[in-house]
């Protein structure tokens, strides 16, 4: 079940020891002064980088605009645990249990995502701000990088991708 929230309270309810890299990486992301923080607030719009974190554990590192609702569409992975964090700017991310979504496109073993349909109406809608965290698991369908209240804002974030098994 998809988890979100300040990293803080999010690490201290998740012992997973899959988690622990990723956690130890958004800490730093997060750390105004940290060389990851350093890197992704230097980082120029329409970029993203991958980091190789070890144990098969990798970070993307982005900078975007969010973008309007039309131009997303819901995704889930199969092998990785996505651990999202917001280190600037504020986003939407619509979030639903899979076996409520329809597949819009098959499963891509190279880029591990399954695409959905969009036509959710109730989907949970979640705000993240800068030092927020989302955990999606491989049952959870989100739509991630959408503006708030029709903002194009910057967003400058990192997903930590997690191997599940």
């Amino acid at each position: 079940m998809a988890q979100f929230g300040p990293l803080s309270p999010l690490r201290r309810r998740n012992n997973d020891p899959r988690l622990a890299a990723a956690f130890a990486y958004a800490a730093e992301a997060l750390r105004a002064g940290s060389p990851v923080h350093a890197r992704l607030t230097a980082m120029p719009a329409g970029t993203s980088e991958r980091v190789e974190l070890g144990g098969g554990v990798f970070a993307v590192e982005q900078v975007y605009h969010a973008k309007p609702r039309a131009e997303g569409f819901f995704e889930s992975h199969r092998n990785y645990i996505d651990v999202q964090v917001i280190v600037e700017g504020t986003e939407l991310m619509e979030v639903e249990e899979i076996a409520r979504l329809t597949v819009a496109q098959d499963y891509d073993a190279e880029r591990d995502l399954v695409k959905y349909a969009t036509d959710v109406p109730d989907a949970a809608k979640l705000v993240l701000r800068a030092g927020d965290v989302a955990l999606f698991f491989p049952t959870d369908g989100h739509m991630p990088s959408l503006r708030v209240a029709g903002r194009p804002t910057l967003v400058r974030k990192t997903v930590v991708k997690v191997p599940a098994a």
